[in-house]
């Protein structure tokens, strides 16, 4: 008995020991490959967004103005969390919150005066919210105790990787920041158990991200196209405020999952 016992402990740790392996093996060998890829330079036709039009003395008025929803998401989100004092991970989700809404400050900035130096200030509350979200996400799938020590390293790097591309300019290292959070979600849910329930929401707040990159991408086409009444870039901001929102929906409606009846 006590020999098949042990034997059934390796047996757990292995799975979960391969589990963390190939998820690391993920994250780690998607900064090698983008590292080893050529320098990406920013290419300065981005600031030339199809909508240019002013209003009310503001110029590039409809990409500064749909900058708003990630101020209202932002906001609510700081205040479920503050007022959920139980919520696991609160700081990992708190930060995420916070970095939402300070992207409505920097991306509103940025897009008042385009330019490679106002960019900076559109992208380092970007990195603290995608930082916050990988954090959190970790803690929940995988460790808590990793989630934790990792949040402020996290941050770190994120931050030093838009101050890396403006000294260098050269993106790979933002790229892979942006993009890890998200590339980890669906490896995530098919690796671990979820702790919580409606985590398909997570699913719709990748979807909601991916389509907005999509938009930007397509910015004039999708401006000539709607006859000059909105630009690709402004729906891009709408669509991630609702990604964030999916999440926020997320937090605000799940349950914990019990797996007892599996013992």
């Amino acid at each position: 008995m006590r020999n098949t016992f042990h034997h059934t402990g390796r047996e757990r740790i292995f799975r979960m020991g391969w589990r963390q392996v190939l998820l690391l093996l993920i994250v780690i060998g998607s900064l090698a490959i983008i590292m080893s890829l050529q320098p990406i330079k920013q290419n300065l036709h981005y600031h030339d967004f199809g909508d240019r039009r002013a209003f009310f003395g503001i110029p590039n008025f409809f990409d500064v103005l749909t900058n708003v929803p990630f101020l209202l998401v932002g906001m609510a989100g700081i205040h479920f969390c503050r007022g959920r004092r139980a919520l696991s991970f609160r700081l990992a989700w708190l930060t995420f919150f916070t970095g939402v809404a300070m992207v409505s400050v920097g991306s509103g900035y940025y897009h008042w005066h385009p330019n490679n130096d106002t960019l900076v200030w559109d992208r380092l509350p970007m990195t603290v919210a995608f930082m916050g979200l990988f954090a959190a996400l970790l803690a929940e799938y995988v460790n808590a105790k990793l989630g934790k020590y990792l949040l402020a390293p996290a941050i770190l790097a994120g931050l030093f990787s838009v101050y890396y591309w403006h000294w260098f300019d050269d993106l790979r290292f933002y790229v892979w920041i942006q993009f890890v959070p998200l590339l980890t979600i669906p490896f995530l849910m098919g690796l671990f158990r979820p702790k919580y329930s409606r985590q398909w929401l997570l699913l719709v707040a990748l979807a909601c991200y991916m389509l907005a990159k999509l938009m930007e991408f397509y910015d004039g086409e999708v401006f000539n196209l709607t006859q000059s009444h909105f630009s690709g870039h402004s729906f891009k901001h709408l669509l991630a405020a609702l990604g964030c929102l999916s999440i926020l929906a997320m937090l605000k409606t799940r349950k914990s999952v019990d797996y007892s009846f599996l013992r």
